[in-house]
């Protein structure tokens, strides 16, 4: 790591190998560094198996007021699911509208986990521009992306997934249920 100050060094190394309370600590102490490689470092926690960890990685960035979309928006790419699902969750939180034609093309992803988080920053972001797509995803072979796809129709006002509630309820899954009644008495 050369050409990093020793201060930037230490707050990586921290990030990637010290004790959780450390992590944690080095955490809660970056919520406005614009430095991409502490950015990194922080990203990488999404694939930590601590869920604390996660979390705290997950508000570090979105309490972060420095521009760090470009490093987000990058890390959408990522070889790793949980990389690009939070930080598409991410994006969507921060209200990073430009984000909207990345996140769509994670609609199409491999990982079903990534489709789900993609749809829900999409109706985050009440993206009318990803209709098509959401209505595309009410008929993905996975529940949770379907579940996500129910929800960000409701959140962008989709009258036209009214039209799609009963075959919908044939899914037989009580979430389902819960958002078709959602979608019936908001839409």
């Amino acid at each position: 790591m050369q050409d990093i100050p020793e201060m930037t060094f230490e707050q990586i190394k921290t990030l990637q190998s010290g004790s959780k309370e450390q992590k944690m600590t080095a955490l809660e102490s970056s919520t406005n560094v614009a430095e991409p490689k502490i950015l990194e470092a922080i990203i990488s926690m999404f694939d930590d198996a601590d869920i604390e960890l996660r979390g705290e990685a997950f508000s570090t960035l979105l309490l972060n007021e420095r521009d760090i979309s470009d490093v987000l928006l990058a890390n959408l790419k990522n070889q790793s699911k949980n990389i690009r699902g939070y930080c598409a969750l991410v994006l969507a939180n921060r209200g990073e509208k430009k984000s909207i034609p990345k996140i769509i093309q994670l609609t199409e992803d491999e990982s079903a986990m990534v489709r789900s988080c993609a749809i829900g920053a999409l109706g985050f972001l009440r993206a009318t521009e990803a209709l098509d797509v959401i209505q595309r995803c009410l008929k993905d072979t996975n529940t949770e992306v379907k579940k996500s796809a129910i929800k960000s129709a409701i959140d962008i006002k989709d009258r036209t997934l009214l039209t799609k509630l009963d075959e919908l309820s044939q899914e037989n899954d009580p979430e389902i249920s819960k958002l078709i009644f959602l979608a019936r008495n908001n839409l």
